[in-house]
């Protein structure tokens, strides 16, 4: 072949991906929407199948609830940091616990050394729940729980303290994530076996519905995004997760379409600017056709999947953080397009310390921005018709339905997990999307791409926020006052009527309050619980 005929021969095209592998064209036509059909398909906002979003109006009545995540220290460390935040226009709190608390230990254990307030707020008994909500109205706010296998303990806290304020459990609003499946499969954050712990999982879903019907019982939550699940694979399984725990209360007696009026979903909003908007509007669509088509439900409430979207922290990196700035703002911004009822935004310096009071500021800023000076709110689903969003919406379903059906066809999540395949899987794409990173295949602005020779973050040092040594003594001590102050009697009575209830088949919260009330510690509840579980679960890994 001549020179002449190489310059004449045309140059294939490089197809690319999302992020979920979906393959993409470099343009989008009406031909790519001809078999849509608009109430089929899409529907107005608010209209079934809620493609578009799940209210008529939108942003353009009411904003999105805006949820940092905060906590760290002491339970007043953390009620003055929140008290900040409110100060500075925060509409709802996100409260972040230590993984002591996360994981059921007080302060004193030896499992607590070295992490007690340090990614979150130490909470052993009800005194620190009363501290960290001091001079905070609930009666006006409602907080967000980020708590998993202790949840109905957290739960049971609050619940006391919103009652002492003179709120009635009835009028109680916020949020415990209380999502264990994903713990096995992402986070690790477990105590108990699956059974006993969707058992408490559940256990808080019905008492909700029953008591405090404004709180919102669990949020299946999508953190398999940080752990080698794509986005479409998590929202795929959010809905498998889901349906474990709404199965479980119909065998209770309760109808799904109750169960479902009550759930609330989190996913974390990655890199693929598109693909997030169109993931979200395929996951409330695929989520209303199964209340209907599979549960019989035309309850508009039971079909509408109501979400929060954080960004990812798991997408910040150290190098050039101020870089993460734009980062979390791209991803509040999709959040907002893809119809978020409630949005969290990571602190560019989450990435190497908890956030300073000027980056939680910062964050909040972006919000604000987005909402009253973008005009992105005045109108309903912006985005709704693009040629592109509608075919990756579709896309991503149809996707979705395929995951949904090779789970199913294997013998259902709670097996998998059990069995350790869901997690082997997560581990094996970890390992692949950090070396697509390292080979330079994913981008990663100023990490393997544009990166600084010889940065020097050092600038940064004097403005992070610093870890108190002094936490962990101080609030040993301070437990050592609440059971020294405490009525050893009632509290001991109240944990052996715990363990005797957990023996059996009764709904545990009830027990819970009273064991809370008597300032009994999360490590003495989850210790009695322990008894009969035969100890902590050791879950397959994911290796």
């Amino acid at each position: 072949m001549g020179q002449k005929d190489k310059k004449k021969e045309k140059k294939k095209p490089v197809t690319k991906y999302t992020e979920s592998g979906i393959p993409l064209k470099r343009l989008y036509t009406p031909d790519d929407l001809k078999d849509l059909d608009y109430e089929r398909d899409l529907g107005g906002p608010g209209e079934y199948p809620f493609t578009r979003g799940i209210h008529p109006s939108m942003y353009t009545e009411r904003l999105w609830t805006v949820r940092q995540y905060a906590g760290f220290g002491s339970s007043e460390d953390a009620n003055k940091r929140y008290k900040f935040l409110i100060d500075q226009g925060q509409s709802g709190l996100n409260v972040a616990m230590d993984l002591p608390t996360q994981l059921g230990y007080d302060s004193d254990s030896s499992h607590a050394q070295g992490e007690v307030g340090r990614v979150g707020v130490a909470i052993d008994t009800l005194d620190d729940m009363e501290n960290i909500f001091k001079g905070i109205p609930l009666g006006k706010i409602s907080a967000a729980f980020t708590i998993n296998a202790p949840a109905s303990i957290i739960l049971a806290m609050y619940t006391v303290v919103a009652e002492k304020q003179g709120v009635p459990r009835d009028q109680i609003r916020g949020t415990v994530q209380n999502d264990i499946l994903k713990e096995y499969i992402a986070r690790g954050t477990f105590i108990f076996p699956p059974t006993e712990s969707i058992r408490l999982a559940c256990d808080i879903i019905e008492y909700c519905q029953k008591e405090s019907p404004r709180f919102n019982a669990i949020s299946i939550s999508g953190h398999m995004n940080c752990a080698g699940a794509y986005s479409v694979q998590t929202a795929a399984y959010m809905c498998l997760n889901a349906l474990v725990y709404l199965d479980e209360l119909v065998k209770r007696g309760i109808s799904a379409e109750k169960i479902a009026s009550v759930l609330a979903f989190m996913t974390t909003m990655k890199a693929n600017f598109f693909e997030n908007i169109a993931t979200v509007r395929a996951l409330r669509r695929k989520w209303a056709k199964i209340m209907k088509e599979d549960y019989g439900i035309d309850n508009k409430r039971a079909q509408t999947l109501r979400i929060m979207l954080p960004a990812d922290t798991g997408n910040l990196i150290i190098k050039q953080p101020l870089n993460n700035i734009t980062r979390t703002t791209l991803r509040a911004l999709s959040a907002v397009l893809a119809g978020a009822q409630a949005i969290a935004i990571p602190c560019y310096d989450e990435a190497f310390a908890i956030p300073n009071e000027e980056s939680s500021r910062i964050s909040l800023m972006i919000h604000q921005i987005i909402a009253h000076e973008t005009g992105i709110p005045d109108v309903a689903d912006p985005l709704g018709g693009s040629y592109y969003v509608e075919t990756l919406t579709n896309q991503c379903e149809e996707k979705m339905n395929e995951i949904i059906d090779d789970v199913r066809s294997r013998g259902g999540m709670l097996k998998l997990i059990e069995k350790g395949e869901i997690q082997r899987q997560m581990t094996s794409q970890l390992y692949q999307y950090q070396k697509s990173i390292q080979e330079g295949k994913t981008i990663v602005m100023g990490l393997n791409k544009y990166a600084l020779k010889d940065e020097d973050i050092s600038k940064y040092e004097g403005e992070l926020h610093e870890y108190d040594n002094t936490i962990m003594d101080r609030q040993i001590e301070k437990l050592k006052k609440v059971k020294a102050g405490r009525d050893n009697e009632k509290t001991e009575k109240a944990l052996k009527e715990l363990e005797d209830a957990f023996r059996g088949s009764e709904n545990m919260m009830h027990y819970m309050i009273e064991a809370v009330k008597s300032y009994a510690s999360i490590g003495e509840i989850v210790g009695t619980l322990e008894k009969i579980t035969g100890g902590r679960f050791r879950a397959p890994t994911g290796v």
